[in-house]
């Protein structure tokens, strides 16, 4: 008789996990390529700064760098969660315009300065869950739907004052801007923050944790990648983009408050072109604006290629002012073209 054996329930081996496909791992590569080219464009900056001008590989220009790009950091990682679900904001800087300026004369009417900080960042919720309603529950297109906010906020910031609006000298919203010193170089040539600058910090750690450690990370790069498919898979589709919109209006608060702790002052045409700035930093550090792919840490890289730019051109002192936009809408057509072109490419992998 011939006895059949069979392998004990639970002892037979369970499927292998599956190696990234070749596809997968070169998509993957494509994806990271812009963040690196923008990292190396900074670097190259530094280096062609270093050699034409000097002192560029100081202590105190890397602080001035991030002191007076603190708040486009901070607006960089909010455009950062828009763009990656295909969306867009145009409502930055008028957020910041009407925050800053409702902020400042709140704090001179006598209302206590955490007070007066908390309205400047609930302003940008209040702003920004306006856009995410418009766009998830109205069908508006995010483009329509920001500029409407954009009008609103910067039509409401006129309303208050059409002067600027200066922070009295001794107010506690300027102690935001102190400086604190981390290493006590030789002259001027000091390493120093300020509470702006670390909450710059802050908020792209925690963005980057969002993104990459969180269902809600998860999601937002779902619906970048096909929003329908995002759908069919029951994730909290309308939740996130509702979620984002306010993400970036509470973040342009914010930035409204660094900004204005460092200026001192408000006025109702702050911001001016600011959203186009920030937009410019998200996509020079590699997110498509299509969706579905782009880092956090890359749109610090793209904030701060534009603010040594801007550093450079002041040093050289023969190019006018003026030609930073058109560099920059240089840097970043180069960098749309690439990423059409990485993402011909991907297409064809896939």
């Amino acid at each position: 008789m011939t006895v059949t054996t069979r392998p004990p329930t639970g002892s037979a081996p369970g499927p292998t996990p599956s190696r990234p496909s070749l596809a997968d791992r070169l998509g993957a590569r494509l994806s990271a390529l812009p963040t690196v080219a923008a990292l190396l464009i900074f670097v190259g900056m530094i280096i062609y700064g270093e050699a034409a001008y000097g002192r560029i590989v100081q202590f105190n220009t890397l602080s001035n760098l991030l002191v007076n790009n603190s708040h486009l950091i901070i607006l960089a990682v909010g455009l950062t969660f828009v763009i990656l679900t295909g969306g867009i904001d145009l409502s930055v800087g008028a957020v910041i315009a009407f925050s800053s300026v409702a902020g400042v004369m709140l704090s001179n009417a006598g209302w206590h300065p955490m007070a007066a900080v908390l309205v400047m960042v609930l302003i940008g919720s209040v702003l920004g869950l306006i856009s995410g309603v418009l766009i998830q529950y109205f069908g508006v297109q995010p483009f329509i739907a920001t500029l409407a906010t954009m009008f609103l906020a910067r039509g409401l910031a006129s309303m208050l004052s059409t002067v600027p609006e200066r922070l009295a000298d001794d107010s506690a919203i300027r102690d935001l801007a102190t400086q604190l010193k981390i290493i006590d170089g030789e002259k001027v040539n000091d390493l120093v923050i300020t509470p702006g600058v670390v909450a710059a910090i802050v908020i792209v750690v925690l963005g980057f944790l969002v993104l990459h450690r969180t269902r809600f990370g998860r999601t937002v790069y779902a619906i970048g990648g096909s929003e329908q498919s995002a759908t069919l898979m029951g994730l909290p589709v309308p939740a996130t983009k509702l979620g984002i919109y306010v993400i970036s209006g509470t973040l342009a608060g914010i930035a409204a408050v660094v900004y204005t702790s460092r200026l001192g002052s408000a006025q109702n045409i702050t911001g001016i072109g600011w959203e186009l700035d920030a937009i410019a930093a998200v996509v020079i550090g590699g997110t498509l604006l299509t969706g579905g792919t782009g880092f956090v840490l890359g749109s610090v890289v793209g904030a701060l290629v534009l603010g040594l730019m801007n550093v450079l051109i002041t040093r050289d002192g023969g190019i006018r002012p003026e030609m930073t936009t058109i560099i920059t809408g240089g840097i970043l057509l180069v960098f749309v073209i690439l990423q059409r072109v990485l993402a011909r490419r991907r297409s064809e992998t896939g």
